[in-house]
């Protein structure tokens, strides 16, 4: 689904990742974490993706800076994002970019 953005600007979070074999509350702790910053101050909508291969990207938007610092502490978030680390993923990077423009068709 694309996500419905307000007129720019606004911050994207690009969050690429390769996922290790581990499964476990992989799939429940992602929907919590959509749910969390569905009620985030600041979010606007995310989109996401995931190949075979374990490759994932999922783009988050935000409406400033300030409110992706407070997603990034929050703290259900912040033991989500161990866990990542230690287990659900082999790789990741995450990029915060500014959106100026934007174009598309409905």
């Amino acid at each position: 689904m694309i996500a419905r953005t307000p007129e720019p600007p606004y911050y994207a979070v690009i969050f690429t990742s390769l996922r290790s074999e581990t499964e476990q509350d992989y799939a429940a702790t992602a929907e919590r974490m959509l749910e969390l910053a569905q009620n985030q101050p600041g979010f606007l909508g995310v989109e996401s993706a995931r190949g075979a291969d374990g490759q994932g990207i999922t783009v988050s938007y935000w409406a400033s800076e300030e409110a992706i610092r407070a997603w990034r502490v929050q703290a259900e978030h912040r033991v989500a994002q161990q866990r990542g680390r230690e287990e659900w993923y082999r790789a990741f990077r995450t990029r915060v970019a500014f959106v100026g423009r934007e174009y598309g068709q409905a």
